[in-house]
């Protein structure tokens, strides 16, 4: 069951209480609605259309290859799940700025029949919006109303596998079709007006620990998709797959067929040792005398990046498996922790660059990256690309080649860092969720600053020894918060030329969900107490806030409607950080 919301003038002064108002006079959704309903949904189907039923006017269009590639100019659609193919979450829109955000009300809010954790970065293609929800339901909305056109439910096989909850990140939009990766480790293809299941294809085995959350991308023909997985002993990879027929045509493993115990290196990316005893490792990889692809982890979270001039696609890799217990992979384990960059038409490997090798602190790199134009040790502007990590920091990389140009201020503590964890426990003011966790950044090439939001959670790490299960979870240890320790979080703006923090403001609760800036001077973000907040681009001065009723921990977007600008996010909480639970898209505008 699902409902829309639309808000009348008159109502939106009274902000917060009208809200709840009309939340409270919504019908629950049962136990089953909140699992992926699977009895509902046959293949070949796959949706209900409800939109016919109820005087829809709006009907979705296709997308071709040209508006893909312009989309960081289109101030009027969200083709990409961050923008475009560059990943910057910047709107040129500018109707709704400084001067005058504070108006900001709510236009329609947007309910779901899943009150889980909501991660999803809205599509919006011409006034129509596509939404999805964990357990991977995808909807079609009216992006000015909220009135439904149709709603799929995606048959879960018998088997999933995920690490940090039921979630979907969105999906890609390519022609008359919408991709969507599924827990159960799937891509589908769903045609754009009525949600049926054009074609589906199974990605990896889920039994193994493999299984879909991120949004793919969708580019000449192809979909690009990676995989969790990284806490389950998988292999990790990049797969390209025929828009039109679901054929594979291409497999990029995150973890190489040789060559994964790398430079044995000894400090991380910002030259601080790591406290490897590499003799150790050394011996026992002879003492091993067996090949840990397999079961190397490597999961990349995230939509890739795409460089359409140079055809290069960019992803950052996740952990080794087991997260902890680093005696099971001697080795550098590459590429995981890594920024890395492949051929788009062939998926070979361009370049690497490891932030952390052989990580045993579950530090991965999982941000998306970011394409930007930044200055190079000489003074000379490149192409670069940058990256956000869990360590707290954003490199800024040559594009070329993958060399560190620099990178920034900690933007999170970094008090005990590098610490080994031991079987007693060792404490470390930055905890195995970041810095920056998968939470999207945002560039804004009118300011040239890169916005990130930050968590700030001490951790205990404790180690053990632990041999590969066979697909189920395998840290080799755990980590736990410090109960008597504050967990707090920050919204940070970096200049890429220097790695000088511009602004930084501290927030009550960690931050995960993501971030977007406008050329309205604004950025956008939400946090885990339900408050959705816009900040001014250039100081960090908080300008509007809007309590939303649940955890805002999802990346907002913007888009306009016939000359009307819009600003979109998902309110449904956070499972990795237990933040309060929803089922809401909240779309807002300016009070007329």
């Amino acid at each position: 069951m699902t409902h829309a919301h639309a808000f009348p003038a008159r109502a939106l002064a009274y902000g917060t209480l009208f809200l709840a108002i009309a939340f409270s006079g919504c019908a629950t959704t049962s136990g089953s609605e909140k699992q992926s309903g699977d009895k509902e949904v046959t293949a070949g189907a796959g949706a209900k259309s409800t939109g016919a039923q109820t005087g829809f006017a709006r009907v979705p269009k296709p997308v071709s290859q040209e508006m893909l590639n312009a989309s960081l100019g289109d101030e009027r659609n969200w083709l990409h799940p961050n923008k475009d193919y560059t990943q910057t979450r910047y709107s040129k829109a500018d109707q709704i700025n400084t001067g005058n955000v504070k108006k900001l009300r709510p236009a329609f809010v947007f309910q779901t029949a899943v009150v889980e954790s909501m991660e999803t970065s809205p599509i919006v293609v011409d006034g129509v919006m596509y939404v999805t929800t964990s357990y991977d339901h995808v909807y079609a909305v009216d992006a000015t109303s909220g009135q439904e056109l149709w709603h799929y439910k995606h048959p879960m096989g018998a088997v999933t596998t995920f690490c940090c909850g039921p979630n979907n990140r969105g999906v890609a939009v390519m022609g008359d079709k919408l991709f969507l990766g599924t827990l159960d480790a799937k891509l589908v293809a769903l045609d754009n007006k009525t949600g049926k299941m054009a074609w589906q294809t199974q990605i990896a085995d889920p039994e193994k620990g493999y299984s879909e959350t991120m949004a793919p991308a969708a580019v000449d023909g192809k979909v690009l998709i990676g995989t969790n997985g990284g806490e389950y002993g998988i292999r990790g990879f990049v797969k390209a797959f025929d828009a039109e027929t679901g054929k594979l045509l291409w497999t990029f493993y995150t973890i190489p067929d040789q060559g994964s115990e790398g430079v044995w290196a000894t400090q991380d990316a910002t030259g601080h040792e790591m406290h490897r005893d590499i003799a150790a490792e050394k011996a026992q990889l002879d003492k091993a005398g067996r090949k840990f692809e397999s079961t190397l982890g490597g999961g990349v979270w995230m939509t890739p990046t795409v460089d359409l001039k140079t055809r290069t696609v960019f992803f950052a890799v996740g952990n080794p498996s087991p997260d902890l217990y680093g005696t099971e992979r001697p080795g550098d384990n590459l590429y995981t922790d890594s920024l890395v960059a492949i051929d788009l038409d062939s998926g070979k490997y361009k370049w690497h660059y490891q932030y952390i090798a052989h990580d045993v602190w579950d530090l991965d790199a999982v941000s998306p990256a970011i394409l930007v134009d930044a200055t190079d040790k000489t003074g000379k502007v490149v192409p670069a690309v940058i990256h956000a990590g869990k360590t707290g920091h954003v490199y800024v990389h040559d594009r070329n080649d993958g060399k560190l140009i620099r990178f920034s201020d900690a933007m999170v503590p970094q008090e005990g860092r590098w610490t080994l964890p031991s079987s007693k426990g060792e404490r470390m003011a930055l905890g195995a969720n970041g810095g920056v966790e998968w939470s999207p950044m945002a560039y804004s090439p009118k300011l040239e600053l890169a916005y990130a939001v930050n968590l700030v959670q001490p951790m205990t790490y404790h180690v053990e020894p632990a041999q590969y299960p066979d697909g189920k979870l395998w840290l080799g240890g755990a980590f736990k918060t410090i109960p008597n320790e504050p967990q707090t979080g920050n919204v940070t703006a970096v200049d890429v030329h220097t790695g000088k923090l511009a602004w930084q403001v501290k927030t009550d609760q960690p931050m995960i969900g993501g971030i977007t800036a406008t050329a309205g001077d604004l950025v956008f973000t939400g946090e885990g107490n339900g408050l959705f907040k816009a900040y001014n681009a250039k100081t960090g001065e908080l300008l509007w806030s809007f309590q939303c009723g649940a955890g805002v921990n999802a990346p907002p977007v913007t888009y306009m409607v016939d000359g009307k600008q819009y600003v979109a996010v998902a309110a449904g909480g956070n499972t990795q950080i237990d933040f309060k639970r929803g089922n809401s898209v909240l779309v807002f505008s300016l009070a007329e």
